[in-house]
């Protein structure tokens, strides 16, 4: 285990991570481009300025991380955990998010457009203003998430816990659901089915 350890301008490009552990550690500049991890825990770290472009993580944690101004160019997480995390003025597209655990996670105001995001719990994080126009999230779990201002137009959305959404604080143009989802947006609507 690696505990609060800082690492500046560091180059790891193309390393792989295993299952490592860090706490409370600084990265700060450092490239993390095509890097692979399997099984790290990340705990209380925070990246600034990091590359992590192209890089894979599978059932990896970053639990309580804050990231600013990182770049996660066709980065992907499967199986992924990070509860609580915030990001902050990072490049997120094109990113995938395949399973795992983002709850409490803060994308306020992030710019997701054409992310794509598949069976990903989220419950209470905060996508307030976030832009996911053209994304897609499928199978989403968003119970108690902050979806005010929220842009979803042509955005995938089959099969999401929409329960938080309400529909006249969102951009749900031509977004796709499910009947489900019609009939549950109906209801919140006020509308009688019959």
């Amino acid at each position: 285990m690696i505990e609060d350890e800082s690492y500046l301008n560091d180059d790891r490009y193309g390393e792989d991570l295993g299952d490592r552990v860090f706490t409370r550690c600084f990265f700060t500049n450092v490239d993390l481009t095509e890097a692979v991890s399997r099984g790290a825990v990340f705990t209380e770290c925070a990246f600034g300025g990091v590359r992590f472009n192209a890089s894979e993580h599978t059932d990896s944690a970053f639990l309580r991380c804050s990231f600013e101004r990182c770049n996660f160019f066709e980065a992907s997480f499967t199986g992924c955990k990070l509860v609580g995390s915030t990001f902050k003025d990072c490049d997120l597209r094109p990113l995938t998010i395949d399973g795992g655990d983002w709850s409490f996670v803060t994308l306020a105001g992030a710019d997701l457009r054409g992310v794509r995001i598949a069976g990903t719990r989220m419950r209470e994080a905060d996508l307030s203003a976030a832009n996911l126009t053209g994304g897609s999230l499928t199978g989403a779990d968003l119970s108690g998430a902050r979806l005010s201002k929220i842009r979803l137009a042509r955005c995938d959305l089959r099969g999401c816990d929409l329960s938080a959404l309400d529909p006249r604080d969102a951009d749900v143009r031509d977004a796709i659901i499910d009947a489900e989802q019609a009939l549950m947006i109906a209801r919140s609507l006020g509308l009688q089915i019959r």
